[in-house]
């Protein structure tokens, strides 16, 4: 079988393994927790993708998605997890507007360098232990969720997941780095905004809140520092142990594999060496890397006829310019996961073909549809709680602290549409 030929039906297990992600917190939530059926439905749906994939003689792209993508992704976000588990910010200073403000951006700093999930795993009990004795602390959450858990993750393959699928698709480490207006820019704008509401709230604050915030502060200390130095190693590793320094990878894909060696070695010093007390403290368990595992198997499997599929017919969906990437890019990230949206967008624009001479071209695509795809994925996944994956969690621990967050379509209506979109159209109309 041509597999420019592929049926468009071939795509509904993709499509069905979205959806579940997207409807199980919401519909059936207490099933759906329990990552045991997350397997389920992974396995449910890939085994007869895959069987599809081999009788029609597509092997090799099921294999390469597997062993090339997946297992890279999870490796990555495994040793991030891992490590960053093992550092604990403990301490409760003054939640006055400026301190809150500077948490935001620390975490906006730190997004891009251990990743949106190790840097909001690190900072959001601190932030929730700061702000206890105060009443109105939800907006902070969702800032939070906005800024340290999506759209501080710009700037580097590290950062958020789909930039690190790009980056194994062709895009040099440092070509994010070229990111840094719209990350600047977002950030800046999402913090002034953040300062302006959180003094709002704080001269609401009940005059017992604030001095007993006020009485009631220990200093901020740091455990399992030493983390850092495995945190850098993984950097270095994503940084230089690729084709581009180790050129045998050109010649045997293969040899690419003493990446995730060396990242596995470094989250295994950290476990090794870590105090338990530390993992203890932070309520470390291998419970949501675990939940990422299960339904990534089943994303990465199920999404190889549909990665054909717009690769050989993207000159038909009438997307080609940077802003329709954008948008079009953006907005199913926002009710998808934005990882594999922006495969999906990546493979359409791979599959255009129409580029202009003289056009700069990066990991196979025109840099501006690169950059178009990357942001909207990254900045968009901030728009509900399911667009990225460290926002249910945040919101999970903000409840667990008994902060009343939004619903699903609440935290649209009273943060993501009011606050973050015009954002986001603005960053288009100045950037891309």
């Amino acid at each position: 079988m041509n597999i420019e030929s592929i049926p468009l039906w071939a795509l509904i297990p993709f499509v069905i393994m979205l959806a579940m992600i997207a409807v199980g917190p919401l519909m059936f939530h207490h099933w759906w927790e329990n990552n045991r059926n997350k397997l389920i439905v992974s396995i449910a749906l890939g085994i007869p993708v895959s069987i599809y994939l081999i009788i029609n003689g597509m092997t090799d792209n099921l294999m390469h998605q597997i062993l090339f993508d997946y297992v890279p992704f999870i490796v990555l976000l495994g040793a991030l997890f891992a490590i960053t588990g093992g550092i604990h910010l403990r301490g409760d200073i003054q939640a006055a507007p400026t301190i809150n403000t500077l948490f935001l951006a620390i975490g906006a700093i730190l997004a891009s360098i251990m990743g949106t999930t190790g840097a909001a795993m690190l900072l959001i009990r601190p932030v929730i232990k700061t702000n206890s004795q105060r009443k109105y602390k939800m907006h902070t959450i969702l800032f939070f969720i906005a800024i340290v858990a999506n759209c501080g993750g710009l700037l580097t393959p590290l950062g958020d997941p789909p930039l690190f699928l790009l980056y194994l698709r062709g895009a040099p480490f440092d070509w994010f780095f070229h990111l840094l207006p719209e990350w600047a820019f977002v950030n800046a704008v999402l913090l002034i905004i953040y300062m302006a509401v959180d003094t709002y709230y704080y001269k609401k604050e009940p005059i017992e809140a604030i001095i007993q915030d006020k009485i009631e502060r220990k200093p901020i200390r740091m455990d399992g520092t030493f983390n850092f130095i495995f945190l850098a190693g993984v950097v270095a590793s994503v940084a230089f142990l690729n084709e581009h320094y180790i050129h045998a990878i050109h010649e045997n894909h293969y040899f690419g594999f003493i990446r995730e060696f060396a990242i596995l070695s470094f989250a295994a010093l950290s476990i090794i060496f870590t105090k338990k007390e530390i993992r203890l403290a932070n309520k470390f368990s291998w419970g949501p890397i675990l939940e990422v595992a299960y339904l990534f198997i089943g994303i990465f499997v199920t999404m190889v006829p549909a990665l054909i599929y717009l690769a050989q017919n993207a000159s038909s969906f009438g997307i080609h310019t940077s802003t329709q990437f954008y948008y079009a890019t953006g907005t199913l990230s926002s009710f998808l996961d934005n990882a594999p949206t922006a495969v999906s967008f990546y493979n359409l624009a791979l599959g255009l073909h129409d580029f202009h001479p003289g056009e700069i071209i990066v990991a196979g695509i025109p840099e501006i549809l690169l950059t178009a795809i990357s942001v909207g994925a990254v900045f968009f996944g901030s728009m509900t709680y399911i667009g990225n994956g460290p926002n249910f969690m945040v919101k999970a621990i903000a409840e667990e602290n008994k902060i009343d967050m939004p619903s699903f379509f609440g935290y649209m209506i009273k943060f993501s549409l009011i606050v973050l979109l015009p954002v986001f159209i603005i960053t288009q109309l100045l950037f891309i």
